[in-house]
Order: C-alpha cells, then sequence, then structure tokens
C-alpha cells in the first residue's frame, strides 16, 4: 500500500477544483490485485470505494449452485463501491481482478468527513449512480425479455457507439466471461457466433469481432430474428 497516490482527472473526478483533488489524494490508499485476486466478498463490510487506475475488474453474483453471473465489468477510470459509502452496510456483490489491477482505495470514513465539507462530491457520485442504475434496468430488460442474438447485438452496438471502440472490436474478456454477463452459457454463445458469421454480419478471429453489418445488429437488437 503507498499513500498520497496521483488521482487522474477524469470519470467522477472530472472538473474537480486542484484544491480538492488534493484533498483526495491525501486520503487515497494505492492497491494492487494480481489475475484472479478477490477485491471484495459479497457479504463483507464496506471499507469504502475504489478507482481503477488500469487494468480490468469483473463484479459478479454467485447463485446457491455456484453459477456465475457477471454485473458489469469495471474499465480503467471507472469506480465501484460506491453505494455502500453512504450505507455503511455491506458489498452487495463480489469483485475480482481480471487480470492485474490497480486501484485507489478511498476509506470510507476519511471520505464522508470530504463530503461534509464539499457536498458538491456527494452529487457527483450520485450522478455516476444514477448513470449506473440506468445500465442496470437496461441489462435486466435484456435479460428477461430478448432472446441471446439480440442480447449479443446490443452488446456489440455498446462497444461500437457508446465506447466508440470502432468496427473492429477486441474483446477483453474471454468468451466465457461474455456469456456470463450475456446470462447464457458458452456452447449457446458460440453457436450464435456462428450464426452471425454466417449471415455476414460479423467476422471472428479468436478474441477480435469486425461488426459489418451495423443495421443488421440494430434490428437484431431492436428483437428481430436471426434467420
Amino acid at each position: 500500500m503507498q499513500k498520497h497516490a496521483p488521482i487522474p482527472s477524469v470519470g467522477f473526478f472530472s472538473g474537480m477544483p486542484p484544491a480538492l483533488l488534493e484533498e483526495l489524494k491525501k486520503i487515497a490508499i494505492e492497491k494492487t490485485f494480481q489475475k484472479g485476486e478477490m477485491i471484495f466478498y459479497e457479504g463483507d463490510k464496506s471499507v469504502g470505494f475504489y478507482l481503477l487506475l488500469s487494468g480490468l475488474i469483473k463484479i459478479y453474483k454467485l447463485s446457491p449452485e455456484g453459477k456465475e453471473q457477471i454485473l458489469q465489468f469495471i474499465k480503467p477510470n471507472e469506480t465501484f463501491g460506491e453505494v455502500v459509502v453512504f450505507s455503511g452496510k455491506i458489498f452487495p456483490a463480489h469483485a475480482e481482478a481480471v487480470k492485474e489491477s490497480h486501484t485507489l482505495l478511498f476509506p470510507r470514513a476519511d471520505f464522508l468527513e470530504i463530503i461534509r465539507r464539499n457536498p458538491d462530491v456527494a452529487l457527483a457520485m450520485l450522478a455516476i449512480l444514477s448513470d449506473r442504475l440506468r445500465r442496470f434496468t437496461v441489462q435486466v430488460e435484456n435479460l428477461s425479455l430478448k432472446e441471446v442474438p439480440s442480447r449479443l447485438a446490443t452488446y456489440f452496438l455498446y462497444l461500437y457507439k457508446e465506447e466508440k471502440k470502432g468496427p473492429s472490436l477486441t474483446l477483453e474478456i474471454s468468451k466465457g466471461q461474455l456469456a456470463s454477463l450475456l446470462g447464457t452459457i458458452p456452447e449457446t454463445l458460440s453457436r450464435v457466433l456462428t450464426r452471425m458469421k454466417e449471415h455476414g454480419i460479423i467476422e471472428v478471429e479468436g478474441n477480435r469481432i469486425d461488426l459489418l453489418d451495423i443495421p443488421q445488429l440494430e434490428a437484431l437488437s431492436s428483437g428481430e430474428k436471426l434467420g
């Protein structure tokens, strides 16, 4: 652990005055997690929230039978674990490093003291949480109302449009993890990828996905059947 780590002025921290960033810098604790290492378990008492500087984190739940459902992937410059900062309760899901990940931990008690002096910080965090709630609502709708081809098309369009990855995507996650994120199994995902390829919608080479027909992906995302 190392204190006084730098804080990039991005995401949640963008637009903050230098003096406030300096306050946050003083309470931040740098923590590095190796691939496969747990950051916290569901049910752990909240210690604070994290900012991911580099790497990749998966947030997931486990069913009583041990089946994993990935809720989201945290990418660099994104925060996670914020909800329990306000409630002071337990983490509602597991967090695990998908690859070596460098983070900054903001201890709950110290962060709340900064909020008391700077209420605008709480408003900025609420904006982040509201956006995350919107994304979870879309995810629940996709999992409950859409078939796997529509879920996959929606995910590809999300990477293409919202994350501006371009028509040639390199998946940072395994196909097994992608299947878990979409609420299906790897075998079903492989079949859908093959059918999309046969219809000339995508091209697949390892972890690279080339989006060849954006209009058809949009039709699939809207519920059109994959022939």
